[in-house]
């Protein structure tokens, strides 16, 4: 098991969070400027034994960060589409598979791997990926 490498910062996670996936909502791609107010989202919650690594936060509005609480990706990225929302699958795919070779890599997060695997291909049926 390789050490984990130290994490920066919340702050700093979230600013590499929105370089990685633009500076938008990956729920309902508002804009995160202004008065829209951009948060970190754990994809896999802390509940369910979800680090808090960049590899494991994408870019949220306070709004539906708020409204998903320990809703899983696969179910809140149904409620957005239901709500007539675009979300970001690709950005949201990404993170998740960035978590899982984090994980494979460091090793740990027993409790997180099912509930991520099982994200990982609900997610990607939507995106008709193997």
């Amino acid at each position: 098991m390789t050490p984990s490498p130290a994490q920066p910062g919340r702050a700093q996670r979230l600013a590499l969070a929105a370089l990685r996936d633009g500076g938008h909502c990956v729920w309902c791609r508002r804009d995160c400027t202004g008065s829209v107010r951009a948060t970190t989202d754990h994809l896999v919650p802390k509940v369910k034994g979800g680090p808090s690594w960049l590899e494991n936060e994408v870019v949220a509005c306070g709004r539906c960060n708020r409204a998903r609480g320990h809703t899983s990706p696969a179910d809140w990225f149904a409620e957005c589409r239901r709500r007539g929302w675009d979300p970001d699958l690709p950005a949201v795919l990404g993170t998740l598979r960035s978590l899982a070779a984090a994980i494979a890599e460091r090793g740990g997060l027993r409790r997180a791997r099912p509930y991520l695997d099982g994200q990982l291909r609900r997610l990607e049926r939507l995106a008709g990926e193997p």
